[in-house]
């Protein structure tokens, strides 16, 4: 999946408080990698790759879970709200 570093950025910045630790908990990964994987200080060390681009650039990302589960708790939580 392709998405621009300003997409995903947007989808970190909606998250709910909390959402960093519930996604690490809930797939079992370190606090940081779910940081890196938003292009927190170490974009290079998430796994997925960055090009020169639009709007920040382009992200290829291989592993969406975290992706995917941002995304769900960003649509459970404008429920509840």
């Amino acid at each position: 999946m392709n998405i621009t570093l300003d997409e995903l950025r947007t989808i970190k910045h909606n998250l709910p408080t909390g959402s960093i630790r519930k996604i690490a908990d809930e797939l079992n990964l370190d606090e940081q990698v779910v940081r890196n994987y938003f292009g927190a200080h170490h974009l290079e060390n998430s796994g997925n790759h960055i090009q020169p681009g639009p709007n920040g650039g382009i992200v290829h990302i291989e592993d969406e879970r975290i992706l995917n589960l941002a995304k769900r708790l960003i649509q459970e939580n404008a429920k509840q709200n």
